[in-house]
Order: C-alpha cells, then structure tokens, then sequence
C-alpha cells in the first residue's frame, strides 16, 4: 500500500510540473515603452513610373525598430511598407495613375508604439503598362499570334488574352504572357489558320489594367514535323560528338538527362555544324531548341555550351563531300535571355524560358527543304561547341 501511495505522488507531481511547464505563449512585445518615438524628418520623394522612392532621417529614439509607409491604392487595396531601422529610405509601388497620392509616414520603436504621421503627397509617373500598350503590336504568326512591346522600366507584367469561344463570344484564355523583360518579343501557339478575334491587356501584379487592345487576326498554317521521320546524317565536314552521346539524342523526347542529349567536340573551336534529315520535304516554318541545361547551383540555362550565336541551314539535296553547295541559309540567331542578367545568373523568367524550349523563326519566302544543318558560330561560354537537349522542326509538310 506505502509503494502505492509513493506511486501516486510521484504521478501527481509530475502532472503538476507538466501543467505548469505548459503556459501560453506571450506573444507580445518584449519591451514595454509606451512612449511614442520622435517622427521621421528631412523627408524628399522621387516620382518613379507607378511608384516613388522617400528617403528620410529616422528619430534618433533609441528603441526605434523600424520605419513604415501606408498609403492606398486606387482600388481601396491599403498598402504597408516597412524599411528597418538601418535604413533610410523606402519604395511605395502599385500606383496605376498619375494622380496626387498621400503616403503616410510612421516611426515604430520595439514596444510597436507608433509616432506621429508625417503625411506627404506626390504624383507618381505613368505606370509602366501605358508603354508596353501603346508599343504593342500583335501579328499573325506560325499557329498563333506573336507579341512585341517595349519594357523600359522591366515592370513584372502580365498580358492577358481572350478570344472568341463556339458562341463567339470573348473568354479568357490559359495563355497569358509573364515578363519582366525589356523587349518583349513572345508567341502564343496552338491555334488554326482561321480569322479569330482577340483581345489584349496589359496587367501588372497590383491589378492595374491597362485599357484593350482589339485585333482579328487568321493565325499562319503549320504542324510539327513528326519526330518519328528524323534521322541522323553524318558528312565529312560536320563536327565529332563527345563519345558519349548520339545525333539521334536530339529527339529522343528527353530533354535534359545526361547522356541522351547531344554534345559536340570542345576541341574545335572554329564554327561548327551538324547535319540531320527530318523525313519531309517540308515548309518549314521555325525550330524550337531545348538547351541542354547544366549543372550550376542545379540546373541552368544560357551557359557553357548551349546555342548562342547560330545559323540553321536547309537543302533537299545535301552534297556527299559535306560542302555547303545546294544549302539555304534559312536564318541567322542570337539566343536572347530574358532578363538579360549576366553570364551564369538566371531569374525564374530565364529558367522557365530555357525549360520550355527556344523558338527561332525561319526567313519567309525560303524553300522547302529536308535535311538541316546547325551552324554553331558562338556558345555562351564564348567557344563552338553545342550542347544541346532536343529538337522539334515545324512548317508544312503537305
């Protein structure tokens, strides 16, 4: 009975020690000041396009935890934007207008006891949808339409496009155009050679619309040129591949595993060519390019040996001694980053770029061919040999 009741004690202190171990949290601030810090001071603004830069003097209070903007959009959305105390300015973004906004300027110490406001007004210049609208042009392409605008301000953008469904009638579509670049030169895809109405608008993401663009416009004919007719041709002047891929790599349908892709010799490094048969003697309309992607931090784009500089050639006739006689030079490249970030560095836009395969669109006029060549001037690494994951010819083959 003694071994019971000591059994029982110890179980009752320990439930008691558990209770008490399991207070709430006090989420509160650690500090308890509820004096107001002093107000930001020398405060200057700068106009930018939808936005402005305010620089400030932070009080000198010192539990000052941070500085913080609020102000209101056009569309009743209120704003908060906060800079640490190491800071001495802050960036207010999302204007749609160019009308007078107020901004209101607060002093935050580590009690999250606020200061006095310090209000001030500026109108912010035009938001940088205006330009991508009036420079956008929207014109009939391959299966589809193709987009070019101007970005000046590399604003994060979104262009939206509706066109018509059965009833004709204009229904969003799922092939909106995400960009950040400042040429955007972008195709949609996947639609037949008919009139159809369109219409455009350009969004950014504080949901600031631009007004519509409408256009009717009959999207070109063309059809991808069956993978299953490629063949690998090899000539005395192409270039040697690495030992451990094959020609054939390139449309095997795997688009980046090591080794089914194809490299060519780093050794050469003059121009350099391959040659491969793609079954039809076809009107060929463009080419997509999966880069080979390589292994940098993961997987990456626009590096080493991937397409830079480069020509594609086209004949139905290819001579045997591997010259270029009997071959049309259907276009000449240069592969373009969106971001136009530096060597070796990729945004997300870059990566879903290269991830999705690059479109190159052949001269018009130029006559049907079979076979093709691709012509490496310069890779991004700055030598000529290719790195590349897969292939996919399209055009006319009727």
């Amino acid at each position: 009975m003694k071994t019971l009741k000591n059994n029982f004690l110890l179980m009752l202190l320990a439930t008691i020690a558990l209770v008490s171990s399991c207070k709430v949290d006090d989420l509160s601030p650690l500090e308890k000041n509820t004096n107001a810090p002093g107000p930001v001071s020398n405060v200057k603004v700068t106009a930018g396009p939808g936005n402005a830069l305010i620089t400030y003097s932070s009080p000198t209070d010192k539990d000052l935890l941070y500085v913080k903007a609020v102000y209101t959009l056009a569309n009743g959305r209120v704003m908060e934007v906060k800079s640490s105390y190491y800071g001495n300015n802050l960036t207010v973004e999302g204007f749609g207008d160019t009308k007078e906004h107020e901004v209101k300027l607060y002093a935050v110490n580590r009690s999250e006891v606020a200061s006095a406001p310090v209000s001030i007004k500026f109108t912010p210049l035009e938001n940088p949808i205006w330009e991508v609208y009036r420079s956008m042009k929207a014109l009939a392409d391959f299966g589809g339409l193709r987009f070019t605008a101007k970005n000046t301000a590399q604003a994060d953008l979104a262009i939206e496009i509706l066109t018509e469904d059965s009833k004709g009638r204009l229904v969003p579509t799922t092939k909106n155009i995400y960009t950040s670049t400042i040429d955007i030169d972008q195709a949609i895809r996947g639609y037949d050679p008919v009139a159809r109405k369109f219409a455009i608008t350009i969004r950014d993401r504080w949901l600031n619309y631009s007004d519509t663009l409408f256009t009717t416009l009959t999207p070109l004919y063309e059809a991808a040129i069956p993978k299953s007719g490629y063949k690998a041709v090899t000539l005395p002047s192409d270039v040697a591949l690495h030992t451990a891929t094959a020609l054939a790599n390139l449309w095997d349908g795997d688009l980046l595993n090591w080794p089914r892709v194809l490299m060519t010799s780093s050794a050469v490094l003059t121009p350099q060519w391959i040659t491969f048969d793609i079954g039809k003697l076809s009107a060929l309309s463009r080419i997509v390019i999966w880069d080979y992607p390589e292994y940098l931090n993961g997987r990456t784009y626009f590096y080493g040996g991937n397409l830079y500089d480069f020509e594609i050639w086209g004949t139905d006739n290819p001579p045997s001694d591997g010259s270029f006689t009997n071959w049309t030079k259907l276009g000449t490249f240069r592969a373009k980053k969106p971001s136009g970030a530096a060597y070796g560095a990729n945004t997300t836009e870059d990566l879903a770029a290269g991830a999705a395969g690059l479109n190159y669109t052949f001269d018009a006029g130029i006559p049907k061919v079979r076979y093709l060549r691709i012509r490496s001037v310069k890779n991004w690494q700055g030598t000529t040999f290719m790195a590349i994951g897969e292939v996919q010819v399209y055009g006319d083959p009727r």
